[in-house]
């Protein structure tokens, strides 16, 4: 009797191995469907990303990360059909995900900003911006941090968070810009010929633009000027050379037509005690 017992435990464990083998080939074959379905899922995505014309710099982070959650996703799947505890593993790899998030927040951070940025795009690679303290021409953006060649050639990384988490001026959104100038005139001086003179300049230059308008008008009474304003739309090709060369035609402009621009002047009054005034602060 005890002989067909040990029979019967032995043919039940063998069962049990079986099963368990079974099982455990099963869930191997599933992880792999598993594997193939999240690359194939993923992979769809990202042809319709390219598609819908998404930021190329941006599709394969976002593909790769679809790809992680859906292995992560198959990966718990499979351990509970083989019957591992999963509730546990769970929260185990939950707490790990925010230890990491906290250790790495810094980094993290530059990694949203650096999506934000290229999906909302608030510039593009050849702008003249400034972004992060510094202004420059953007030679580079990835979802860590921006690339800027600033004036003197300089080459300057800034982390996104930076860069996203302050105002961002792009002089590159326009087709066109402003260029502007001042100059003092004395209160002596014709006034509205000092106007019409700098307004038949700014009109007579092929770089202005007639629409909008160049203006002259008086921006400011001054000590020792009458201070001028001088506004002149260009495209965005002409404005740094327009910028540059305005100044100096308005001092010519305006010493052809014998229109001066005065040094600033202040004028002192002396006031002379009498003499027995003087004599009484002496002898205190």
């Amino acid at each position: 009797m005890q002989v067909w017992m040990r029979r019967l435990d032995l043919l039940d464990l063998s069962h049990a191995s079986v099963r368990m083998g079974l099982r455990l080939l099963l869930g191997i074959v599933l992880f792999a469907l598993g594997l193939w379905l999240a690359a194939r899922v993923a992979n769809l995505m990202r042809r319709a990303l390219r598609r819908a014309r998404v930021e190329p710099t941006l599709i394969p982070f976002l593909r790769n990360s679809l790809y992680g959650a859906l292995i992560v996703l198959v990966a718990v799947s499979v351990l509970g059909f083989l019957g591992v505890p999963t509730a546990s593993l769970v929260a185990a790899v939950g707490a790990a995900g925010l230890a990491i998030g906290l250790a790495l927040q810094g980094s993290l951070s530059n990694l949203a900003w650096g999506v934000l940025l290229i999906l909302f795009r608030p510039f593009h690679t050849g702008d003249w911006v400034d972004a992060g303290g510094y202004s420059g021409s953007v030679e580079a953006i990835s979802l860590m941090h921006t690339t800027l060649v600033l004036a003197d050639n300089r080459v300057v990384v800034i982390p996104n968070a930076k860069v996203g988490g302050d105002a961002i001026v792009n002089y590159n959104r326009r087709g066109t810009r402003r260029a502007q100038v001042q100059v003092g005139i004395g209160y002596g001086e014709d006034l509205a010929r000092a106007l019409q003179v700098l307004h038949d300049m700014l009109v007579a230059d092929a770089r202005v633009l007639s629409d909008p308008a160049p203006s002259v008008y008086v921006a400011a009474l001054g000590d020792s000027a009458v201070n001028l304003t001088l506004w002149a739309w260009a495209q965005r090709a002409d404005w740094w050379p327009l910028q540059q060369d305005l100044p100096r035609r308005v001092k010519e402009t305006l010493d052809a037509a014998g229109i001066s621009i005065p040094f600033p002047q202040r004028e002192l009054l002396i006031r002379r005690m009498p003499v027995a005034a003087r004599a009484d602060r002496s002898a205190r």
